[in-house]
């Protein structure tokens, strides 16, 4: 009886040995992943990618994608996909999710906080979305040349509206009325919850309009991203709204330009699964994997992006090159994130057209503001 027994174990050892043998003979699974090139990228190939596949027996193929929604829209339609996850801006993963060019996302497979925190009470307000999961904050602030001022300095929303004690140019984006609008109603003291209600009437865009008429005058408009920190260096204004990004590199690179998070309006980078794509279970467990704390911490560690999730902030360590504490630039550090206003993308999508117009008569009107 005993040797059969042993006859029988031994058989079994033999077959799981040899399953294994097969196993890991195997080439391992790919998921490719859509991103952005440069620092973002690589952040998220040490801080995501890499850990992933140390820990998942897996290839992780990064494919860059600029933004926009026309590569996804042909692989969805084509049924031929070069992309298992994409990293999207929110503005379009929105608009991707309007229009059923993304899977549906159950936030309950999402990884707990180190502390057991379900997933949904330790993300920041809009991280979670019917399609996409958030995976770090960036935003656009206002920023001041700390040089060109005296006591007091500039500290808040209030203090960009206030040409009296703060006098000189204001720079402000032209490309559309997104940020600006919702800057105006909230420095004319409309309750963060009652601004899109408020932007929904005549009345309300009428309002915020007349906000910005009382700094029409000093007003110097920007076209890109880049503009803002060269207006300010060169003196040509004296404020202006700017990524917190740019921000951060400026202060690398000793630049006396200080940030004001008083009202910070920010947004969200975000994960995404193409509609349809194959080897989806994989990239769920990849989006769980790389929103989770530890390597949302790591990601902020690299660049000046706020961690999606509450619990990610205590892990964040100093930058690896620059050998500098990441805290203090980071949106969601708990210090910069009290009177952060999220932009409802949602909103924007929907309303838009209706806004662009009028956006765009109020800037045109002759003799409202300075030229760069």
């Amino acid at each position: 009886m005993n040797w059969r027994v042993f006859m029988l174990a031994g058989l079994v050892i033999f077959l799981s040995a040899a399953a294994l043998l097969w196993w890991m003979s195997q080439p391992p699974p790919v998921l490719n992943v859509a991103t952005w090139a440069g620092p973002y990228g690589r952040a998220q190939a040490n801080a995501m990618f890499r850990p992933y596949m140390e820990t998942h027996r897996a290839t992780v193929r990064i494919a860059d994608h600029d933004g926009g929604l026309g590569a996804l829209k042909r692989q969805v339609e084509s049924g031929h996909y070069a992309w298992n996850v994409v990293d999207l801006e929110l503005p379009d993963a929105v608009a991707a999710c309007d229009s059923g060019l993304l899977e549906k996302f159950d936030p309950a497979i999402l990884a707990e906080s180190p502390q057991g925190k379900p997933a949904k009470e330790d993300f920041v307000p809009g991280a979670i979305g019917p399609c996409w999961i958030g995976s770090i904050v960036y935003s656009q602030i206002i920023a001041y040349r700390a040089d060109r001022f005296g006591e007091p300095k500039p500290a808040t929303l209030a203090d960009f509206f206030d040409t009296a004690r703060f006098p000189g140019p204001r720079g402000l984006s032209r490309r559309a009325a997104k940020f600006n609008l919702e800057l105006a109603l909230l420095a004319d003291g409309v309750a963060p919850d009652a601004v899109y209600r408020t932007l929904q009437t005549p009345q309300g865009v009428a309002r915020a309009f007349a906000k910005l008429d009382k700094i029409r005058g000093a007003i110097v408009w920007w076209d890109s991203p880049a503009e803002p920190r060269n207006l300010l260096q060169s003196g040509q204004v004296r404020m202006t709204t700017m990524l917190n990004g740019t921000v951060f590199d400026a202060a690398m690179a000793g630049d006396q330009i200080a940030p004001i998070w008083d009202r910070q309006l920010y947004e969200f980078d975000v994960f995404a699964i193409p509609k349809g794509s194959p080897r989806q279970a994989m990239a769920k467990d990849f989006i769980r994997f790389a929103t989770g704390a530890p390597q949302l911490a790591r990601m902020a560690a690299w660049v000046p992006y706020g961690p999606a999730r509450r619990s990610a902030l205590p892990l964040v360590g100093e930058n690896p090159d620059l050998k500098i504490a990441m805290r203090p630039y980071l949106p969601t550090a708990p210090e910069n994130f009290k009177t952060a206003f999220r932009i409802d993308d949602a909103w924007w999508h929907a309303n838009a057209a209706r806004i662009a117009p009028l956006w765009q008569a109020w800037c045109d009107k002759e003799d409202t503001a300075h030229k760069p």
